[in-house]
């Protein structure tokens, strides 16, 4: 198996990283819907206060605040839990920060069904096809906390819409001392092969990188993409993952329509048909338990992804 030196939630990016930016000069304001401390984002709070405006749980105002303050110049981050925002604002995000192309920048934490404890009600594995059904919108779901914070500088210095989910766990650090570099639109090949590539985001990607490792073991070469930018995606990647491999696996922490799966199933339908197999939820909610167990029970693992990798393959045109 894969193994890091060590683990942080991606939720911790937020705060820290805007500090640094705006200490670097960037006119950053955030604004925050009462979980400020969950999110992170409470640490350029306490840097910066008067750039910092918290509206209390009042999701849809904390978008109209935001949108405003991105109309008068500022580049606006505002953040809650990705069930509350996109979740209970959806139609501010779509008319004030969506239609007219407002710097808003939205960093949703507690994604997924690794939110763990808190149950279905708090896990949110339905934002990331809201925010793709926004078609200005850019958004991102990072593989690790040092992905995190360059996804943060890159929706600070590039104008317009992102969205951005980050995670309530601490999650293997894969680009730790690296020298990686995330570009927006670019998917990182983590590791090459000929026979089957595995495309994820997120936390699974690390399970993508594991289960790569079990299928070396039975002399399969495995590629295996980071696709962290969702929007937008790396068509060049993708297409060429069909040309050299003939088949496809994708992996995210999210129903298997509207999100990773439906971006791949959508491009290649019209370009480059070949054998799919989609890991994720399918309709159904989550449930409580901790985060390690529910990837376990809901098939969100390595040996699942390497399992669907033999089937995409045993399908390949011979």
């Amino acid at each position: 198996m894969v193994r890091t030196a060590r683990s942080e939630a991606t939720r911790t990016a937020l705060g820290p990283t805007l500090v640094r930016l705006c200490r670097e000069g960037l006119d950053i304001v955030c604004i925050d819907a009462d979980l400020g401390y969950s999110t992170s984002a409470v640490k350029f709070g306490q840097e910066f206060p008067e750039r910092f405006f918290p509206v209390g749980v009042a999701e849809q105002n904390m978008i109209g605040v935001s949108a405003g303050l991105a109309a008068c110049g500022k580049i606006a981050f505002c953040s809650s839990f990705a069930v509350f925002a996109p979740g209970h604002c959806f139609d501010q995000l779509r008319m004030a920060v969506g239609q007219p192309q407002t710097n808003v920048k939205l960093v949703a934490s507690h994604g997924g069904v690794v939110t763990g404890e808190d149950g279905a009600s708090a896990e949110a594995i339905e934002d990331l096809a809201l925010m793709l059904s926004i078609p200005t919108f850019r958004v991102i779901f990072p593989a690790d906390v040092v992905e995190a914070e360059q996804a943060i500088e890159t929706a600070a210095r590039t104008e317009g819409p992102f969205y951005m989910r980050t995670l309530r766990p601490k999650t293997p650090v894969i680009y730790d001392d690296s020298g990686y570099r995330f570009q927006l639109g670019r998917w990182d090949r983590l590791r090459d092969g000929s026979d089957v590539t595995l495309i994820a985001c997120g936390e699974l990607v690390k399970a993508a990188l594991d289960a790569a490792e079990i299928l070396a073991g039975e002399g399969i070469a495995t590629r295996v993409l980071n696709a962290s930018s969702l929007r937008p995606i790396d068509r060049e990647a993708l297409l060429g993952a069909a040309r050299e491999t003939g088949a496809i696996v994708t992996a995210e922490d999210h129903f298997v329509h509207g999100g990773l799966s439906g971006l791949v199933a959508e491009t290649l339908a019209e370009e480059n048909p070949v054998p799919l197999a989609f890991i994720g939820m399918r309709d159904r909610y989550g449930t409580s338990g901790t985060w390690e167990e529910l990837l376990e029970y809901f098939g969100l693992t390595p040996q699942a992804i390497a399992e669907a990798a033999r089937g995409v393959m045993s399908r390949k045109s011979q």
